[in-house]
């Protein structure tokens, strides 16, 4: 009898190593930049991408669950449980798992964005099943006691405060809110204060179960690594825990941003007494989808995207109106925005907005030369490689990539279709989206005249 219940026992394990499919994504010279995944029985993904030649290992992994998906009233839990992660498993106190990753050398850390979070280690290749062991465990096992959530609620009401007190980074919060409204989108990834305050155990743990699953879930490797070790030592872990071993019970909801975009040329002030003012004046952008978002990264570096960027040129380097100054895009998974970020002396306000406003009408109605087109698609390859030099970012690309897209893209690819983008590329996708009337956001001491002349930059 216990001869056959242990033939049985093989068989169920060795038909559940049978339906984990692994494929090779993107193939490597020697094996060097192979990027393999390995998809479990319950649906947890697993990448890497091999480097033999380093000495280093970033394991990380990625949860489908932002800011977006919160209700109004959990605004800031996914970002509340990203803190919690660190505070206890019924294996580690906080303390264990910060000196586990701390006396072998490694950083370990994590980040909420709008439509995803990610926690990572880095270490010694060496030490690589040790990070693995407990990145795992730490988004397996965590307690979420009420003793800890009450701690670490004082700890994200300082980061709310930290946040607010530097207004080059609020104004962003305050331009998603001015164009998403009171959305998912809108709203702070960190949450507010009253909603911070209003936040249990309780609803935090009904919020894990329910987005912290091996389906909505990557486990992204890169560096001096090898595949199947990896993944077996991720099953390991993640087999430990047997709420990871079945798919999630509920569905992620789909997520949809478009409807919610407001309507141009809303204008949005947070008065502040700070030596300058912090202005956003941008529009709808293009889905991180969006095969048109190639083009857009060449417009965007062209206009605002390094010293030689006519945005720099007009603002600062001729006019002395601005120390920072600069373009940037997000895409997300239906929509997108496209913004223009300038700080200056409150008295300068209008004179910066107006060269700006001047500057993107001119491009959408007249596009960039060929000239700048060649120098922003130069500049664009070059960062593109030279961010991808060390391990943790050769981490996020996979992981982001796996999780956002599905798929792979090598950096020869990436390479050949910024290459491919042309002039007329660029001036077709400056004409839809710098031709959109804008909106804009302001942090500053501006007088009652002075903010009452902003609607005629959105004009």
């Amino acid at each position: 009898m216990t001869s056959r219940g242990s033939k049985a026992t093989a068989r169920t394990s060795s038909e559940a190593r049978a339906v984990a499919r692994t494929q090779t994504l993107i193939k490597g010279s020697n094996g060097i930049g192979t990027v393999r995944r390995t998809t479990l029985p319950g649906g947890l993904r697993i990448v890497t991408e091999t480097l033999p030649s380093v000495r280093s290992a970033t394991f990380g992994i990625w949860a489908h669950v932002g800011s977006r998906d919160e209700t109004p009233a959990l605004n800031g839990a996914t970002h509340y449980l990203e803190h919690l992660l660190f505070k206890g498993t019924a294996r580690r106190s906080a303390l264990d798992i910060s000196a586990a990753i701390d006396e072998v050398g490694g950083e370990m850390n994590a980040f909420t964005a709008k439509e995803y979070t990610c926690y990572y280690a880095r270490v010694l290749d060496s030490d690589l099943p040790l990070a693995i062991d407990v990145v795992c465990d730490m988004l397996t096992g965590s307690l979420i006691r009420e003793e800890d959530v009450d701690v670490e609620r004082g700890a994200i009401l300082e980061e709310i405060a930290m946040t607010e007190d530097d207004p080059g980074d609020c104004v962003h919060d305050l331009f998603a809110h001015t164009m998403f409204g009171d959305n998912a989108l809108g709203r702070p990834v960190l949450g507010t204060v009253d909603t911070v305050n209003a936040l249990t155990a309780d609803r935090i743990r009904r919020f894990y179960k329910k987005h912290y699953d091996p389906t909505h879930l990557v486990v992204a490797c890169a560096g001096n690594v090898d595949h199947a070790k990896v993944v077996r030592q991720v099953r390991a872990a993640f087999e430990r825990a047997d709420a990871f071993r079945r798919p999630a019970a509920l569905p992620v909801e789909p997520r949809s941003g478009r409807r919610a975009l407001r309507a141009a040329g809303r204008v949005e002030v947070l008065g502040r007494k700070t030596e300058q003012a912090h202005v956003v004046l941008g529009m709808p952008g293009l889905a991180r989808t969006d095969d048109r978002r190639w083009a857009l990264g060449v417009l965007n570096t062209a206009l605002g995207g390094g010293m030689s960027s006519r945005l720099f040129q007009e603002v600062r380097e001729k006019r002395g109106l601005a120390y920072s100054v600069y373009s940037y895009t997000s895409g997300f998974a239906d929509c997108g925005l496209f913004g223009v970020y300038a700080g200056c002396r409150p008295s300068q306000v209008h004179d910066v907005l107006k060269i700006c406003r001047d500057e993107l009408d001119h491009v959408a109605e007249h596009g960039l030369s060929d000239e700048e087109v060649g120098r922003a698609i130069g500049q664009l390859r070059g960062s593109t490689v030279l961010g991808l030099e060390d391990t943790g970012a050769l981490m996020n690309r996979i992981g982001k990539s796996e999780l956002c897209w599905g798929d792979q893209m090598s950096v020869d690819d990436m390479l050949a279709r910024i290459t491919e983008v042309t002039p007329d590329d660029v001036r077709a996708v400056a004409r839809e989206i710098l031709g959109r009337r804008p909106s804009l956001s302001v942090i500053g001491p501006l007088k009652d005249k002075q903010a009452s002349r902003l609607h005629d930059a959105v004009a």
